[in-house]
């Protein structure tokens, strides 16, 4: 098998469906890929949406993982997967048609261990006039037409809604860290990124291919400013609940020096809003929830 395809669902069959409607039409031999859906605790009609493809693909397998989380989820989808390369997308994503040709042709031609692609958004509303490029990461949208190119940097590194891995890279450096990612309604990352950060640590190369494309379904309640608030808070509690922070002087377990940090992001947000644009000032604010979301963290452990 040349592809394993992994795609991790939770109560979004008619989103599902969509992407599913869109896998079919890929140009990718479909003998030479296996298609793993992994149900994360539905209890709407997601087994039945999956069934009802078992015709159009002949290599469809569905796995239900009681274990709430995106990365429990991804895991149990790598432990069944057959295939030499192993790429991952979501339940809210429409690939073009060559996408996993194109996967496949750039992986054998850069010889890379892992690779990421171009997202672009499809916005269910139009988005407000805060909401510009400055906040695409957040949405997992990464338009960037620059490559083929190698990755060496934390602050380019793929998303989960298009990224591909060699399989053996799971043997080496482990699965996903179940501790970070999103879990049911719980908005969270950090799971994409640490894997990528670990491959490049141990030396192997990532690459990012705008050729290989994906459109990233844009649902109006994600462009509200709420929304933005809510994934940076409970992002960033996960940070520190899974993560050691230095620091002897501490305020109810909150090192001093984040304190100071915190008061400083709030009178930088204030003074931003009289005299930045309306995505600057925005900006700004998803730091004082990042830092929020620290003081959360690591009050409760």
């Amino acid at each position: 098998m040349d592809i394993s395809l992994i795609i991790c669902t939770y109560n979004r069959a008619d989103s599902l469906n969509e992407t599913l409607i869109s896998l079919a039409n890929q140009s990718y031999e479909k003998k030479n890929w296996e298609l793993i859906v992994v149900d994360n605790n539905s209890t709407d009609h997601t087994k039945e949406t999956v069934n009802s493809f078992h015709d159009q693909f002949p290599n469809l397998i569905y796995q239900f993982e009681k274990k709430q989380g995106l990365s429990f989820a991804r895991n149990t989808g790598i432990n069944l997967a057959n295939g030499e390369i192993i790429v991952f997308t979501d339940d809210d994503v429409l690939p073009e048609s060559n996408w996993l040709e194109k996967i496949k042709i750039n992986m054998e031609k850069y010889h890379c261990a892992a690779c990421g692609g171009y997202i672009a958004p499809q916005w269910e509303s139009p988005p407000p006039a805060w909401l510009t490029e400055i906040f695409y990461g957040f949405l997992a949208i990464k338009t960037d037409l620059n490559g083929p190119r190698q990755l060496t940097t934390s602050d380019e590194l793929p998303f989960g809604a298009n990224m591909a891995f060699r399989k053996e890279i799971f043997s080496t450096y482990s699965l996903f860290d179940t501790q970070k990612g999103r879990k049911g309604n719980e908005l969270s990352s950090g799971e994409d990124s640490d894997m990528f950060q670990n491959i490049l640590d141990g030396k192997e190369t990532v690459f990012y291919f705008p050729e290989i494309k994906v459109k990233h379904k844009v649902e109006a309640l994600r462009t509200k400013k709420n929304y933005f608030r809510c994934w940076r808070y409970q992002s960033s509690k996960n940070i520190a609940l899974t993560s050691d922070f230095d620091g002897t002087r501490k305020i109810l377990n909150i090192p001093i020096y984040i304190v100071k940090q915190t008061i400083q992001a709030i009178i930088t947000a204030c003074k931003s809003y009289f005299i930045d644009p309306v995505d600057i000032s925005f900006r700004k604010e998803m730091i004082v929830w990042h830092f929020f979301g620290i003081i959360a963290g690591l009050m409760s452990k």
